[in-house]
């Protein structure tokens, strides 16, 4: 499991990492079902819903892939050739009022598909990075994505730096949001001035208050649960946040039979 995304109501997606597999649950009932069965060669990383027109976005790792489902029927949308097949990895997806945000972890740029007015998906394109985000040093660096209401600033996570990053979505200048340390930072979630990361082999969420102009941020809170076992990726179900274990502890591919999504107060 690494990828889990907020659907209508209560229910939840989440991903098989390296069969691309989904399947979809609900936190409330406490229950989760296989969904789509994806066709062999794919991989679920980082995922997103667009609840207005039913659409599952899904970043496809090392496929240079990303993947469009839809949530009524499970059926392939689209899919999209974002980067090349095992130089790229397609790490995670954020929802603008305009398209889909996509990271890739080995290089300085981000993908954004459009999303038109009835659902309609437009040619994909590229925007590369500068600023601080464009660091790709480390063997991980640009993971976790989320966007402000507006589409207006992207914020990434910087796995390898252990910071965080605004990005703008029009130019591609980046700039470091201060005060915050986030070592093992994997997916992050953004509601208004309040965003969560999850730090995996930290086995924690730490939650931090936002500025105004998001150049800065306080830690507020350090979530632990002893169920934590390397949490990759949360999403935010009103005061609860679902978060899914990796497992990566035991191995990459990881060797456990089981796989949970662990419900801790946000």
């Amino acid at each position: 499991a690494e990828g889990i995304a907020a659907g209508e109501g209560t229910t939840f997606y989440a991903g098989d990492l390296f069969t691309g597999d989904i399947f979809r649950g609900d936190i409330e009932k406490r229950t989760a079902a296989p969904f789509i069965d994806a066709p062999t060669g794919r991989m679920a990383v980082g995922m997103a819903v667009n609840t207005r027109h039913n659409l599952l976005f899904v970043a496809g790792g090392f496929t240079g892939q990303a993947y469009v489902y839809d949530t009524d029927s499970g059926a392939t949308v689209a899919t999209f050739q974002l980067g090349d097949r095992g130089t790229s990895l397609i790490n995670d997806v954020a929802i603008t009022p305009q398209g889909a945000w996509f990271t890739d972890t080995l290089h300085a740029r981000l993908h954004f598909i459009p999303i038109g007015q009835y659902g309609n998906l437009g040619p994909f394109r590229t925007l590369l990075l500068s600023g601080p985000a464009a660091d790709t040093g480390d063997e991980f660096n640009l993971n976790g994505i989320a966007a402000t209401q507006d589409g207006r600033t992207l914020i990434v996570a910087h796995t390898g730096n252990g910071e965080l990053y605004t990005v703008n979505p029009a130019k591609g200048t980046s700039a470091h949001i201060t005060g915050v340390s986030v070592p093992t930072v994997d997916g992050i979630v953004l509601d208004d001035n309040r965003l969560w990361a999850v730090q995996s082999f930290s086995n924690q969420i730490t939650r931090i208050a936002l500025n105004n102009d998001l150049s800065s941020g306080l830690v507020k809170k350090t979530i632990t649960s002893p169920l934590f076992q390397v949490p990759a990726t949360a999403a935010l179900f009103g005061d609860t946040l679902a978060a899914v274990n990796a497992k990566f502890d035991t191995g990459v591919p990881p060797t456990a039979d089981q796989y949970e999504v662990v419900l801790v107060d946000a």
